[in-house]
């Protein structure tokens, strides 16, 4: 496996006035709030600038997914793991989806799955986090595996649709868009990065063209298949993260500190060994995944201040 460089985290710098509105620590969202199981972790550092909400994939629960949150530890951010709220029917083992996903009567998935659950749910996860929690929706970033990359995105959109107010990023691995844009709606500005495995020699995934159409900003990166039949995974090593992570080294935010505060930081990600394990993976969404971020980020001061939400 080759070696990459260090990641530089060139993270922007908020203006005053945008600081003044929300707090530099933020209350943790209440059960009775969301109503839907999580695990929230405030930033490391003490200064919650950017949270990251993770949704997992299909047939999972939330362990893996905490377990990863725990492990980044970037910087000024924190991090809220939701679980799914639907038991699959007829399993022993809790796995859980964001909306019925199986016909009933042959327990096939279903083509053309209806999200609206879902996205009800996470609407009103945003609604907590922005209202209760003093958390401003630009920033907010998704990441979401195989079934919940596609409620993060789908949720994007029909955030920004409803409430004029884009996320800071969806990072959607393997988990394509559902619904169908037409080219001439107005494009969301919430950037989106979509990781995926194709086949090799395979036409250019429709996937990302149907993302353009609803997104102003898609990256694609794809990687090698796993396994014999080729099915999708989480990123599975560092130069398979590194590209998530440089993603996330754009957008993030950071927040002023006093004198003497400035300047360029070590950050230890701490993600050595960290495992992801998975019952279903999307097409299936089975088998264990090695999640292993770069060991070392350089984060920067960035004179530039965000205006996701002008």
């Amino acid at each position: 496996m080759s070696h990459s460089s260090p990641v530089d985290l060139h993270i922007r710098e908020p203006s005053s006035s945008t600081q003044s509105l929300s707090p530099k620590i933020k209350p943790p969202p209440k059960k009775s709030s969301l109503n839907v199981q999580f695990t929230y972790s405030p930033s490391d550092d003490g200064t919650d600038e950017n949270l990251l909400l993770f949704l997992h994939g299909l047939g999972d629960t939330l362990a893996p997914f905490s377990n990863l949150a725990k492990s980044l530890k970037l910087p000024q951010t924190a991090t809220l793991v939701l679980q799914a709220p639907l038991q699959i029917p007829l399993l022993d083992t809790p796995a859980f989806q964001w909306y019925p996903s199986f016909d009933p009567l042959t327990g096939d998935l279903l083509p053309n799955p209806k999200p609206t659950p879902a996205l009800e749910l996470l609407d009103k996860v945003l609604g907590v986090l922005t209202a209760e929690c003093k958390w401003q929706a630009g920033r907010i970033h998704l990441f979401g595996f195989g079934q919940g990359g596609s409620v993060g995105l789908e949720g994007a959109l029909r955030w920004w649709k409803e409430k004029k107010v884009a996320l800071a990023s969806v990072v959607s691995i393997s988990g394509p868009l559902l619904s169908f844009p037409s080219s001439s709606s107005a494009k969301c500005p919430t950037p989106v990065l979509y990781f995926h495995r194709p086949q090799p020699f395979s036409p250019p995934s429709k996937d990302v063209n149907n993302l353009s159409k609803a997104f102003s900003f898609v990256k694609e990166l794809q990687h090698a298949p796993v396994g014999a039949e080729g099915g999708e995974a989480m990123p599975r090593n560092r130069d398979e993260w590194e590209g998530v992570m440089r993603f996330w080294s754009e957008r993030l935010s950071r927040r002023q500190f006093g004198e003497g505060e400035a300047g360029v930081y070590e950050v230890l990600s701490g993600m050595g060994g960290a495992k992801y394990d998975s019952h279903i993976d999307t097409a299936r969404l089975g088998g264990s995944m090695l999640c292993a971020v770069l060991p070392c980020l350089r984060i920067t001061r960035s004179n530039a201040t965000d205006s996701s939400e002008s």
